[in-house]
């Protein structure tokens, strides 16, 4: 059977039953050390209690999960005897998820999984719902750009029966997590990349625009048109983007799905009857905006201060956008190019049309929401970067 080593983010960081680390308990957010974590809560859980778990849900019906996974990723059978070795990797601890890379080592082939661990009762709501999410649009939706489901299920951890669910989806090999950070070889704020094999390093401004141009284009792929879902929740100070860079060109994916849901409630008198072009044309707007307003928001380094993109971000988010657009089939209550008509419906905003647009969006924001004051404080010059990007569509309508 499948040899088991457990790690604390590599393998320079090897977890042995018995060691110090093995007891203690894991954070349970990303904000928060092991010291503050009350050994009586519901939901504590140590080390140990999470890389065992973890193994006892491998393990499984003779291994099938992980041998059923790999089958899947390698495109032919395999059996549990040809697994030599399973490493489970603890990355990071999110506010609804632990997640871990999980390695299958079979002839010295390494096939990457993630293991998103729920601990608390929220996470574990939240990762029953992500996995149909996911599982949903990889149906409904042409592309790679969110992870595929492997398995799902729950596991009671061994010593104080702690109720943990756990889903194993795929890896993105060589992504990684990204934010805005000060360059201290000139002092301004830009985009860097967590990379733990080869350093960390920032982007350039072209690959921060293409950036941001790709993960537009993505959340705007899998908005529907017709009924205005789309995937919310999504914050880059979660790190649910990842970006890997090959030869100065990047490549974005987007790693959750927490809610996919409509902005509107259709009419209900209008019943199932295809929605007519003003309400196409609306709830884009209202989604072009919204996600123009949180592609800017950030935290510094991933666990700071709120802090706010440059001009940059609209420019990428406007391209992606469209592009997002121009993939969409045609939909039958909207004659001629949806993308065309949005750009003459875009183009004919006043300057003070997006004002009152984006000054209504942040009325509608919790009041105690931490990205609220910032978005206030950049309001009105995010409008001028938003009109003054749309120019040259007045110019060439």
């Amino acid at each position: 059977m499948p040899r088991f080593k457990f790690f604390l983010s590599s393998r320079n960081h090897p977890v042995r039953e018995g060691d110090f680390i093995w007891s203690t308990p894991i954070p349970l957010s990303r904000h928060q050390s092991a010291r503050t974590i009350k050994s009586d809560s519901d939901s504590f859980i140590n080390h140990g209690d999470y890389f065992t778990a973890a193994r006892d849900f491998l393990e499984r019906d003779q291994y099938a999960i992980i041998t059923q996974s790999v089958s899947q990723h390698l495109h032919r059978t395999i059996s549990s005897q040809e697994i030599e070795e399973i490493r489970i990797f603890l990355d990071k601890h999110g506010e609804f998820y632990h997640p871990a890379k999980v390695e299958a080592v079979l002839q010295a082939v390494k096939i990457p999984f993630v293991l998103n661990v729920a601990v608390t009762d929220v996470g574990k709501q939240c990762a029953q719902r992500e996995c149909r999410l996911l599982q949903m649009l990889d149906t409904e939706y042409p592309g790679s750009f969110i992870p595929k489901v492997y398995a799902q299920g729950n596991v009671f951890t061994e010593r104080n029966q702690v109720e943990t669910r756990m889903f194993l989806g795929e890896w993105f090999e060589g992504f990684n997590e990204f934010h805005i950070s000060l360059d201290p070889a000139d002092e301004q704020h830009k985009i860097v990349v967590w990379d733990p094999e080869h350093g960390n390093y920032f982007l350039s401004a072209d690959q921060t625009e293409d950036l941001y141009r790709q993960a537009a284009g993505i959340l705007t792929g899998y908005y529907n048109v017709e009924t205005s879902e789309h995937i919310s929740s999504w914050h880059h100070a979660a790190g649910d983007f990842v970006l890997k860079c090959q030869h100065r060109k990047i490549d974005v994916k987007l790693i959750t799905v927490r809610r996919y849901a409509p902005m509107f409630k259709r009419d209900p008198e209008i019943g199932h009857n295809d929605p007519d072009a003003e309400w196409i044309l609306e709830s884009l707007l209202v989604f072009f905006l919204n996600l123009a307003i949180k592609m800017r928001i950030d935290r510094l380094d991933g666990v700071g201060e709120i802090v706010w993109s440059d001009d940059i971000a609209v420019k990428g988010v406007l391209k992606g956008f469209f592009e997002g657009l121009v993939s969409k089939p045609p939909i039958r209550s909207f004659p001629g190019s949806l993308a065309d008509g949005f750009r003459q419906h875009l183009s004919a905003c006043t300057h003070a049309d997006l004002l009152d647009l984006n000054s209504a969006m942040v009325q509608a924001y919790h009041p105690m929401a931490p990205e609220a004051p910032v978005i206030r404080q950049h309001l009105e010059q995010h409008v001028d970067d938003l009109y003054r990007a749309v120019e040259p569509f007045r110019k060439y309508p």
